[in-house]
């Protein structure tokens, strides 16, 4: 279990850091060139902190386990992804965006096997 638990939570920490880093590097309007229509009626600020709770939760489903230390942790980041992914979907599908549903979906469904398998792994208590 442990080992399939790092396979998706190392696929996902780099998924969400590469995607958190871009949303707080870059501005809106390369955000929105690259692909990311919703970042362009959204306030800034509401970009660079999906950003960073994207940043936090990759830390959170590595960082944990790796320092052997609040290994609880690890299943409630992941948690914590899958909302964050659920909200993605709300907002593609409210603005009709149906071409980023199949990878939102994926980062959803990892999410969820990330929580699990890191409660089956690290417990909560």
């Amino acid at each position: 279990m442990i080992i399939a638990y790092w396979i998706v939570a190392a696929l996902l920490a780099f998924v969400y850091l590469f995607a958190g880093g871009t949303k707080i590097v870059r501005s809106r309007a390369h955000l929105e060139q690259s692909g990311m229509n919703w970042a362009a009626g959204a306030n800034p600020a509401i970009v660079k902190l999906v950003g960073m709770v994207e940043i936090l939760g990759a830390l959170g489903l590595i960082l944990p386990p790796l320092l052997a230390t609040a290994v609880f942790l690890a299943p409630l980041a992941a948690i914590g992804l899958v909302l964050v992914q659920a909200v993605a979907i709300g907002v593609h599908m409210q603005m009709r965006d149906l071409k980023s549903l199949p990878i939102n979906l994926t980062l959803l469904l990892l999410a969820f096997v990330a929580a699990w398998l890191g409660v089956l792994t690290f417990p909560l208590s």
